[in-house]
């Protein structure tokens, strides 16, 4: 059974979350500054470590599909050989959410809510995965995950006592994610995710036509025919199905 409760990264499209991130604060930490000066040099180690972290919380408190699911048994299906894609080590999940979304980790963790497998084809999940993993392999979800570490720093959520592997305490990583949450991804950075993820579905002799209807039915979920962004910097998902129209037709062309 889906449920409406999940630990959301807005990436491609939120319709109707309902996120719990229980926030607990530390009275008497390490000082939020020493946090914000660290988060522009995160060691790749940091990085990988906090990006585990923050994946391993998140699974704990979605439902997660088990091998015997009709939605991991299709996500699996799918992704089979797409374990290392691109010089990146992958892993897949879904979140048997209402949730139509999914979002990727710098770590290369990658998660697909069920609402988004009920309306959608095999060949436009590949083209959000795509573009799942494009945001991984361009260093777009590093980037938030500092943005969201330097926020983080600027609330005081400076970590003590942590364990190993760890570079925030255990109390600490639900606000995080929440900050990460509200780190969105530029309009820049979305356009080159869809080019990268148009270029994948094309590497792997994947139905690129999927990225265009994909793009179409969140355009037709939006309420305002895709014509609005969801952010200021965020395009329109109309515009970005039209240009994975132009992109196919380009590629058809070659044939």
């Amino acid at each position: 059974m889906k449920k409406n409760v999940i630990v959301l990264l807005v990436s491609l499209l939120s319709i109707g979350s309902y996120a719990q991130f229980g926030k607990i604060l530390k009275k008497n930490n390490v000082k939020g500054a020493k946090k914000l000066v660290k988060a522009a040099t995160l060691s790749d180690a940091d990085m990988a470590a906090l990006s585990l972290q923050s994946v391993k919380w998140m699974d704990e408190n979605n439902p997660v599909g088990k091998a015997g699911d009709p939605y991991a048994d299709r996500l699996n299906k799918l992704v089979n050989g797409l374990e290392s894609e691109d010089g990146l080590d992958l892993n897949f999940k879904v979140y048997l959410v209402v949730d139509v979304n999914a979002f990727a980790t710098p770590d290369g963790s990658v998660r697909v809510m069920a609402g988004l497998m009920d309306i959608m084809t095999d060949d436009e999940i590949l083209s959000v995965i795509g573009h799942e993993i494009g945001h991984v392999k361009l260093g777009h979800s590093k980037k938030r995950y500092q943005s969201a570490y330097s926020i983080s720093a600027a609330k005081d959520l400076a970590a003590a006592n942590t364990g190993a592997g760890q570079v925030l305490a255990d109390e600490e990583i639900g606000g995080f994610v929440e900050n990460v949450a509200n780190a969105q991804f530029s309009q820049t950075h979305e356009s080159s995710a869809d080019e990268y993820g148009f270029k994948f579905l094309v590497a792997h002799g994947f139905n690129y036509h999927g990225m265009e209807s994909a793009f179409q039915k969140l355009a037709d979920l939006s309420g305002n025919e895709g014509k609005g962004s969801l952010t200021s910097s965020h395009p329109g998902s109309a515009k970005r199905s039209a240009r994975a129209k132009k992109w196919a037709e380009a590629q058809d062309s070659k044939k």
